[in-house]
């Protein structure tokens, strides 16, 4: 049952060094596509090796399943990359999620794309449950990460030096499950798995039910 991953990013390079002791999980960068690969141990791999294996069809597709907290609370999730960078949500409405103040997140109409939040996205390995997809959700250029609390109440803003390289127990406030169906995107929180990241109570970003309604997000990538 234990499990380990180690990485070590060579901007040169561009080689990751990740050492499984039994799988990993790859998800392409749209977060479409879920899929696992056996891995050797040691085995080194470069940012090709995974775009190969994201776009290749022959591989096992995962199809997203529920897990209980008590399973959830014992998990090891370990950093593995950034994903996603300098991205925009946008929730059911259309509105954009904006900073309210220093420590919440709103929901917003905006003409001016200067004031939506800028996020990015790092990829996570668990070390039970290689289904899903954990990530962590930091305003890009900072150090601020979103932090899931109760129902209904608004999703905090804390700040870290850094991002974590390994999350457990009651830090997995920091992590969601990044789940898409077509152009949605879902956020599902890892400490809460019946709550999603969503925009309601005069459009503050909190944690709710899955109504979809409220917990759509479309993902608005960087154009730049």
């Amino acid at each position: 049952m234990d499990q380990s991953v180690s990485l070590s990013i060579y901007e040169i390079s561009k080689t990751s060094k990740l050492t499984f002791k039994q799988s990993m999980v790859v998800v392409s960068t749209n977060g479409k596509v879920l899929k696992k690969r056996r891995l050797s141990l040691s085995q080194s791999i470069t940012d090709n090796n995974l775009e190969a294996i994201a776009n290749n069809s022959e591989e096992e597709i995962i199809k997203p399943r529920s897990a209980p907290f008590s399973f959830l609370s014992n998990v090891k999730y370990n950093f593995i990359r950034i994903i996603k960078h300098e991205f925009i949500l946008n929730d059911a409405l259309n509105q954009t999620i904006i900073r309210a103040n220093d420590q919440y997140l709103t929901a917003a109409t905006i003409h001016n794309l200067d004031e939506a939040v800028k996020f990015d996205m790092g990829a996570y390995a668990s070390s039970k449950d290689d289904t899903k997809v954990p990530v962590i959700l930091r305003i890009s250029k900072t150090q601020l990460y979103l932090s899931a609390q109760d129902e209904d109440q608004p999703v905090l803003l804390k700040e870290m030096p850094e991002i974590p390289k390994t999350i457990t127990g009651s830090e997995t406030n920091f992590l969601f499950f990044w789940e898409t169906h077509g152009t949605k995107n879902y956020f599902v929180s890892v400490a809460h798995p019946n709550l999603f990241i969503a925009t309601k109570h005069d459009n503050w970003v909190c944690l709710a039910k899955g109504l979809p309604s409220i917990t759509d997000f479309q993902i608005v990538e960087n154009q730049a």
